[in-house]
């Protein structure tokens, strides 16, 4: 059994921000040389999320506006976590609602898509140095 791990870094241009990772992890399965296995591709950080979705803009709107109404930045004041001195409440509850993780198979030496399929990372408190942590283990 082969394993890699590797870690993406992010810092965003805002706090709400989705960036297509697909390519990134694509070229470390390539370089581990692993041609069958799984892959998983986590956000180490309880603010941001990794998730599979399609590449469209429209879409990326409708998460936007979604996740706004379900858990809005604003009033600070509506959440209790923000008494301690943050005021990034909603950033948690987001990440909680579009996940931590993916794992994609590995079959000959591709991820293992459905057609559309891309891996995202997902950013609701940015503008601050981030981690996703992608291990790739197989044969």
């Amino acid at each position: 059994m082969k394993f890699k791990t590797d870690y993406l870094l992010f810092n965003t241009t805002s706090r709400f921000q989705l960036l297509n990772i697909t390519p990134l992890i694509e070229k470390i399965l390539k370089e581990s040389g692993i041609k069958e296995g799984l892959c998983l591709v986590n956000s180490m950080h309880i603010s941001s999320s990794v998730f599979i979705n399609d590449d469209e803009v429209g879409l990326h709107r409708d998460f936007y506006k979604w996740l706004e109404k379900l858990a809005p930045h604003e009033p600070i004041g509506q959440y209790g976590h923000n008494d301690t001195g943050e005021e990034n409440a909603d950033a948690h509850l987001k990440r909680q609602i579009m996940g931590r993780e993916v794992v994609i198979a590995v079959t000959n030496s591709k991820l293992d898509f459905g057609p559309w399929e891309q891996i995202f990372y997902g950013e609701f408190d940015g503008m601050r140095n981030k981690r996703v942590l992608v291990k790739i283990i197989g044969e």
